[in-house]
Parts: C-alpha cells; sequence; structure tokens
C-alpha cells in the first residue's frame, strides 16, 4: 500500500522559512516522480513543484521560482520542500504527490500539511 506522509508545515511570519518532507513508502521511490502541490480556501490545487526521480530535471509554478527548493533524497524514500521568503499569499495545505509522469506526478497523493504565512 503507497502511503505519502507530509510533515514540517506550520505558522510562520512573513519572510520567514520552513522545510517540508514526505516520506514515501509502499513504492519503488526512485523510480517514480514526485511533486507538491498546494490549495488554498475557495482555490484549486495546483503545482507547486515537480522532480524526477533521479532528481533532474525539476519544474517550478512562476509564483515560487527562486523561492522554493525541491529535492529528493532516494537513500529515504523522502522528498523536500524548501520554501524560503514566505508570503501570506503562500497560505495553503500542501499536499505531496508521487506518479509516473515527469510532468504531472499524481497518481498518489498524501494527506496534506497546512502551512500559514502571517503577515
Amino acid at each position: 500500500q503507497v502511503q505519502l506522509v507530509e510533515s514540517g508545515g506550520g505558522l510562520v511570519p512573513a519572510g520567514g522559512s520552513l522545510r517540508l518532507a514526505c516520506a514515501a513508502s509502499g513504492l519503488t521511490f526512485r523510480l517514480l516522480a514526485m511533486g507538491w502541490y498546494r490549495q488554498a480556501p475557495g482555490k484549486e490545487r495546483d503545482m507547486v513543484a515537480t522532480i524526477s526521480g533521479g532528481g533532474i530535471p525539476t519544474s517550478y509554478a512562476d509564483s515560487v521560482k527562486g523561492r522554493f527548493t525541491i529535492s529528493r533524497d532516494n537513500a529515504k524514500n523522502t522528498v523536500y520542500l524548501q520554501m524560503n521568503s514566505l508570503k501570506p499569499e503562500d497560505t495553503a495545505v500542501y499536499y505531496c504527490a508521487a506518479g509516473y509522469s515527469v510532468t504531472k506526478p499524481t497518481n498518489y497523493w498524501g494527506q496534506g500539511t497546512q502551512v500559514t504565512v502571517s503577515s
């Protein structure tokens, strides 16, 4: 059974940083692309960042380029999202996802972790 478990969310002031982690089990982690998505209240779930099984290439939403970095450790079956210079508009539930498409790795989902950025 595939499980994706996110951690690292919380409340942070604007300009601050957080690092999200997603631990995966029940799959051959290195063969799957991974992604981070987010959903704010009343809005659709949007892609934040994706990364291939080998770590390259990566892709980012325009709104987070230069501030967020996605990375993975295949030895630990974990993907990370380093978020710097956070803005109130980054407030959302952040979801980890895994899949077979590098551009849209959405076959499996985690439960989500709340990130709240105060102004």
